[in-house]
């Protein structure tokens, strides 16, 4: 299966509207579109018929996008990975070990930015 084809909707454990989104950054629906945009924060459809989402674990206990995620992203992004790709890859336990997202939050995401800079490539 490719990353394009994985369930979101089982990966992610919880997802945030654009509303829960924008009340949990403190900022308006229109910023996290933007976020979004610029590679701050990705989103998906992780259930067809519903709205786009960003995963929960994209922001901090602060309520701030996770230290290094946007650089990641636009690493990613960069390497032609759309955002579903890369919340795939994200939420998907790849040897590092456990998920990038994991790393990411507990402060060692070098060796995932790493490892998204040879997937880029």
């Amino acid at each position: 299966m490719t990353l394009a084809e994985a369930d979101l909707s089982v990966l992610v454990e919880e997802w945030l509207t654009w509303r829960e989104a924008a009340d949990r950054l403190g900022v308006s629906e229109a910023k996290v579109r933007t976020m979004v945009r610029d590679h701050e924060l990705a989103a998906a459809v992780p259930v067809a018929g519903e709205g786009p989402r960003v995963p929960a674990a994209f922001l901090d206990d602060a309520g701030q996008p996770v230290k290094g995620l946007s650089g990641l992203l636009t690493v990613l992004s960069d390497g032609r990975y759309d955002d579903r790709e890369i919340i795939a890859w994200l939420f998907t336990d790849a040897d590092l070990p456990g998920r990038p997202i994991d790393a990411l939050r507990e402060n060692r995401g070098s060796e995932a930015k790493r490892r998204a800079q040879a997937m880029a490539l």
